[in-house]
């Protein structure tokens, strides 16, 4: 890929480390940052655009700071969508280990386990590397009341970005994580409601307390003769 299809693909961000892996040289990177008007984002992280920077090229730009990271916590719930977007730094995370440290505009999460067996937590969405809504859930979980929990995986299996399955699968691989107790008892109680069906959470919730009453699972959005 070469550099202009790398910043079309990347809402028009680069980092300074790619274009060094196409052959620039620090000097080249340089001078385009002074001589044609690319703003520092980050360090080592510009945009090539005059214009108030979008939410997605400010995400695509804390991905962008070093190698291998991922968008992640707060900033990847609300970029899949079922949690308000209500911080003012974005997070990424890391391969390796250590607590969180905020850098600049960007805090920055450190996990061992985004290869091998957890491979599986890690994809990509809207041309963001991005964790999975199922690990988002349990990154965020540690964080939030038992109401938040409730909503954000109401709201993840609703909006269609996950399922209670893949949330299961998810905790398997990450089974001593802090604050998932709740996580799990709602993808293995709630596993078979069709949240997907629902058009707002108060529907999904409205299944849960139907559930949890033992009344009889109603039809969700049906169209009845016609």
């Amino acid at each position: 890929m070469n550099v202009r299809e790398l910043l079309a693909a990347q809402y028009d961000v680069v980092a300074a480390w790619q274009l060094i892996a196409a052959d620039w040289t620090r000097a080249m990177v340089d001078h385009r940052v002074s001589e044609h008007g690319w703003r520092v984002v980050h360090r080592g992280v510009y945009a090539l655009t005059n214009a108030e920077l979008t939410r997605h090229q400010l995400w695509m730009a804390a991905t962008l700071t070093a190698p291998g990271s991922v968008l992640s916590h707060a900033s990847a719930a609300a970029c899949w969508g079922f949690r308000p977007w209500q911080s003012r730094f974005e997070t990424i995370t890391r391969p390796g280990s250590g607590g969180p440290k905020r850098i600049g505009s960007v805090l920055v999460a450190r996990s061992r386990r985004l290869a091998g067996d957890c491979a599986g937590d890690v994809t990509r969405h809207q041309g963001l590397e991005i964790t999975t809504p199922a690990r988002v859930l349990i990154d965020l979980a540690s964080g939030l009341d038992d109401r938040a929990v409730g909503r954000a995986f109401r709201e993840a299996i609703r909006l269609k970005t996950t399922t209670a399955a893949e949330v299961q699968a998810a905790l398997e691989r990450h089974p001593t994580r802090r604050g998932t107790r709740l996580l799990r008892e709602l993808a293995t109680r709630y596993a078979s409601l069709p949240y997907e069906r629902a058009r707002s959470d108060a529907e999904s919730r409205a299944l849960e307390l139907l559930h949890d009453a033992g009344r009889e699972q109603p039809l969700v959005n049906t169209r009845i003769a016609g």
